[in-house]
């Protein structure tokens, strides 16, 4: 088992509005602040998605590379892009997201129902942004929505090889309407499933909305890492809306705590995942 915890803070997602949500960060200012105030709680990768100047979700180039360059200049956060974006977003744009120069970026490896849209990866399109990231040097996050695509994944690496760096890591999101469920089962059956991946395979669990805090537990009893942030999460507790990131970046870290698993400092991520 590991002995410290992988802590990624996804601030932002491309789902919730800010009208509806209004702590949740979208300027450059506000992503930047949030950033160095979870780091200092112990977040060591932060999952980005950006938003225009209406708060609406983009993969425009410019921005892109100016969050990267903020992130860069005022944190020691592995930066970690979203190539997902929205479910409208083209390929090509979501491919582009590399451009931006990021330590790592997420590959989602499959399509799945994402409550009333669809979430589509083709297979050309895995297989494009995967090789891709080996060209450049860009880490993946193999985004796991269900447990056929850990199937996939096998088949992706088995006949195009690892990604830079040599290590697999993978982010089990739990709890989309579509996707598999956020319990303690299905984690279990899925990180049983890692057994077909290359040895040394790591994985961190994210659950969506109420799942939250029974994906965290089953996690870290299991050895494997942890995804908070309001892109899943705007609900602290029944009737409680989150206030801010750091809020739910705290409650990882105590229980990360607990279990005996304290976080990983942004040097120890790096070296854990092949950066």
């Amino acid at each position: 088992m590991t002995t410290g915890t992988l802590i990624t803070v996804a601030p932002t997602g491309a789902e919730s509005a800010k009208a509806e949500v209004p702590a949740l960060p979208v300027t450059l200012d506000e992503l930047v602040l949030t950033a160095k105030e979870c780091e200092a709680l112990g977040a060591a990768v932060i999952h980005v998605h950006i938003r225009d100047d209406e708060a609406r979700p983009t993969l425009d180039q410019g921005r892109l590379r100016a969050t990267v360059a903020a992130l860069r200049e005022n944190t020691d956060l592995i930066v970690q892009l979203s190539s997902g974006g929205a479910v409208t977003d083209p390929e090509a744009a979501r491919l582009a997201v590399l451009d931006a120069g990021p330590d790592m970026a997420s590959c989602t490896m499959g399509t799945v129902n994402f409550g009333d849209d669809v979430f589509l990866n083709r297979w050309e399109f895995i297989v494009d942004l995967h090789t891709r990231m080996q060209e450049r040097g860009v880490v993946p996050e193999y985004e796991i929505f269900d447990l056929g695509h850990l199937t996939a994944l096998q088949r992706l690496l088995g006949k195009y090889g690892l990604p830079h760096g040599g290590h697999v890591h993978v982010d089990f999101v739990m709890g989309v309407p579509g996707g598999m469920p956020g319990t303690a089962a299905t984690l279990v059956a899925a990180q049983q499933m890692l057994r077909d991946l290359p040895e040394g395979t790591t994985f961190s669990a994210t659950g969506i909305g109420r799942s939250t805090i029974p994906v965290m537990l089953a996690s870290l009893s299991t050895g494997g890492h942890l995804r908070v942030g309001m892109e899943d999460t705007v609900t602290y507790a029944k009737g409680r809306p989150v206030e801010s990131n750091m809020q739910l970046v705290a409650r990882a870290v105590g229980f990360a705590q607990l279990a005996q698993r304290p976080p990983l400092t942004t040097a120890e991520a790096r070296t854990l995942l092949g950066l």
